[in-house]
């Protein structure tokens, strides 16, 4: 991604529990062809995703997204991270429609892509069947199916990120995120990454997934949404991706007619960082293209 970085603008938005969340909007320079709302993984922030937002903004898109509950600037320190609050998992999955609704107010008759990294991902798939009539496509990274993963993790306790790393020799820790050694240091060294979700954010947000295994619940999701997966194979979250191929075949078996896996050799779990990035996020603006064609 070699696109400048734009100027992003910071508000807030309110919660419909109070919860107050920190959000940003990066704009165009030009005429606004749609919205891109991104919607970020565990243990890091929004601002991470700036290269992407400047490349969306390029090419026409608004690009808004927030800092959840527990992260970034809602966090407000460190002794929040993780930390999602009385309402917990379910009022960061509700955030997200919080935010679409703000941006549609700011970006009206313009099509809107919601885009979930990893946590977000998960969040997206719980909010995509009760929403899927107020989004006009989606994208998944770094994705897979959260019941299948369930049985390998003690939800007893916070969740553990370390175990991610055993396939690879060991740095930082954190190799599991990236072949980049740059982009790995650059999580290390950044005070908002590298925690996960407090204990009952944790089975919160596993339990929300459950239902997401009865074809009765996806089967609400409206059958022309189009739908983009984009995953690296050597991404310890989705096991081989043993986790995406069945994640896939539910939505397809769901009825959805416009189902695309793109699957990256070698990349692991931040494809937006990978050391083949550029190729990745040429082929989701391809995409984009396809499902939001400019002057629509």
């Amino acid at each position: 991604m070699t696109t400048s970085e734009q100027t992003h603008s910071t508000f807030t938005l309110t919660g419909r529990d109070g919860t107050v969340v920190t959000a940003y909007r990066w704009l165009p320079d030009g005429p606004v062809r749609g919205i891109v709302q991104l919607t970020h993984g565990m243990g890091e922030h929004l601002l991470r995703y700036a290269p992407l937002a400047a490349v969306l903004t390029g090419r026409g898109f608004a690009v808004y997204g927030q800092d959840h509950r527990g992260h970034g600037a809602t966090a407000g320190s460190a002794e929040n991270h993780g930390v999602l609050g009385e309402t917990g998992w379910a009022g960061l999955v509700d955030d997200i429609e919080v935010l679409r609704s703000h941006a549609r107010g700011e970006q009206p008759d313009v099509p809107l892509v919601l885009l979930g990294h990893s946590m977000g991902s998960f969040a997206v798939q719980q909010y995509l069947p009760a929403h899927s009539d107020r989004i006009d496509a989606c994208v998944l990274s770094g994705t897979g199916l959260l019941d299948l993963l369930e049985p390998a993790l003690d939800l007893s306790a916070a969740i553990d990120l370390s175990g991610f790393n055993a396939p690879f020799e060991n740095r930082t820790g954190y190799e599991w995120l990236s072949r980049d050694e740059a982009q790995v240091d650059l999580y290390v060294a950044d005070p908002d990454c590298g925690f996960g979700l407090d204990q009952p954010g944790t089975v919160a947000m596993f339990t929300g997934a459950r239902p997401l295994a009865e074809p009765d619940t996806l089967a609400r999701i409206r059958d022309d949404l189009p739908l983009y997966v984009t995953v690296g194979d050597a991404d310890p979250v989705n096991a081989g991706l043993a986790l995406v191929h069945p994640m896939i075949e539910r939505y397809r078996a769901a009825g959805l007619t416009d189902v695309t896996l793109a699957v990256w050799p070698g990349a692991r779990h931040e494809v937006f960082n990978e050391t083949n990035r550029d190729e990745i996020v040429a082929d989701l603006t391809a995409w984009l293209d396809r499902v939001v064609p400019d002057g629509k």
